[in-house]
């Protein structure tokens, strides 16, 4: 696990997973800003030809806004009240499905 700091660009985001060979990316947005944030993290990554990295975060995302961050190929969100046992159970599992597929 590789902890960036905050206010990092999309840019530098994507640039961190390609150095450090993430398999995963999760962001956290408390500013309401997931709806700009999540798709720039992603086309960033994908330039950087690492469309295969999971991204997931978590913040105050409301329904609709999970759904639509869903349909774009957010791995998956969690709201306040997550605990990270949830969080790292469900990363786990979604690594291990991800590596199972062909």
């Amino acid at each position: 696990m590789i902890y960036t700091g905050l206010f990092q660009t999309p840019e530098q985001v994507a640039e961190a997973a390609l150095q450090e060979d993430a398999d995963a990316v999760g962001l956290s947005v408390l500013s309401g800003a997931h709806m700009t944030q999540f798709p720039r993290v992603m086309a960033e990554l994908d330039k950087r030809g690492l469309d295969d990295v999971l991204v997931f975060g978590g913040g105050i995302v409301p329904q609709a806004d999970i759904a639509a961050l869903t349909a774009d190929g957010v791995a998956g969100i969690f709201t306040p009240g997550s605990s990270m046992d949830e969080i790292t159970t469900w990363l786990e599992a979604a690594l291990d499905e991800r590596e199972a597929s062909p």
